[in-house]
């Protein structure tokens, strides 16, 4: 009988939390010599030059400084902000950040950190994080204004602390939250989390759909069923079942969710009934995506998840991530089988 994600419930222990921030395995032999800037994009190759030189000055600012009498005072740290579109690169410039700095350090994606609070407490998150010499943020999004607070707080203790901060985004951090909610009643926030970073901007196409073939059709139900059936590893859902399940999860549950996996295929598949269950899929598409899970489905198209209205809405950039991430995903479905 094939394996169903439905039927998986993961524990995970808030201890382990902060040792699970760590870049995606996808990411572990990335460096700045091997990201190859687009010659057509400069702004690649000045973002490159720019991490560098966050690396040196970040390890300088955690060393700390001399005092008045010779003895070390601790140096305030620094904010890298990489901010631009879909696939070019800036997750491979993270990573490589996070292999160049010295231990401890700590890497995760932005919803990732807001769990790690939520389950360790903010006082123990802060006492945990701030010995790092780094944390690195990929996709920092405001999605409300609890985390616009929270994540606010936290940067400013521990930059304070010397812990130096890099994120990425397609988002510029003075429009973090915009059409999401009322983001002038928490401009002061906003404008605190902006001053913690400097900006460098990375363009390019998305690598990921270049000289690509479009999407996958999806299959039959019958050849999804025989596909699942035949690959050790696989896991077959009912899209709304799975659903359901997902909002029984903490979202910090979704990696576990998933470990092992060597397949994921979903039938049954529709456009998202609510902006609920849509942010729920960004989030398992993202934690399949830096698992490197392949995925593929029966019924509508990958890139039919999210309607219309939702990517005209304020979390359009989120679905527009997830949608690129999953047809990624897709192809290499068909290539591995």
């Amino acid at each position: 009988m094939v394996a169903r994600l439905c039927d998986r419930n993961p524990a995970t222990s808030p201890d382990v939390l902060i040792d699970q921030m760590v870049p995606p395995s996808t990411f572990d032999e990335v460096s700045f010599d091997s990201y190859i800037p687009d010659p057509d994009e400069p702004s690649q190759a000045e973002a490159v030059a720019k991490a560098r030189d966050f690396v040196a000055r970040a390890s300088k600012a955690r060393s700390g400084k001399k005092g008045l009498f010779s003895r070390k005072t601790q140096a305030q740290g620094i904010g890298l902000y990489l901010d631009g579109g879909f696939g070019v690169g800036k997750t491979h410039l993270l990573a490589s950040i996070y292999h160049s700095m010295p231990e401890p350090k700590s890497f995760a994606t932005f919803v990732e950190v807001t769990h790690v609070v939520g389950a360790l407490g903010f006082v123990n998150a802060v006492e945990r994080l701030s010995q790092h010499t780094v944390l690195c943020i990929d996709e920092f999004e405001l999605d409300d204004p609890g985390d616009t607070m929270l994540v606010s707080r936290l940067l400013t203790e521990l930059t304070a602390k010397g812990v130096s901060i890099v994120a990425t985004s397609n988002t510029l951090p003075g429009q973090l939250g915009e059409g999401r909610f009322a983001a002038q009643d928490f401009l002061r926030e906003i404008r605190k989390l902006s001053a913690v970073f400097e900006t460098v901007r990375v363009d390019g196409p998305d690598y990921r759909h270049r000289d690509l073939p479009p999407a996958p059709d999806p299959r039959s139900e019958s050849e999804l069923a025989e596909l699942a059936e035949s690959t050790s590893g696989a896991t077959l859902d009912d899209f709304d079942a799975l659903c359901d399940h997902l909002s029984t999860l903490h979202p910090s549950k979704y990696k576990d969710l998933v470990e092992g996996v060597s397949l994921v295929c979903i039938s049954g598949v529709h456009p998202a009934k609510d902006q609920s269950v849509a942010l729920r899929i960004v989030v398992l598409a993202d934690r399949l995506y830096d698992a490197n899970i392949p995925v593929t489905v029966a019924g509508a198209k990958l890139d039919e998840i999210f309607t219309e209205e939702m990517l005209a809405g304020g979390y359009r950039k989120k679905y527009l991530r997830a949608t690129s991430r999953l047809l990624a995903l897709s192809r290499f479905a068909e290539s591995a089988v």
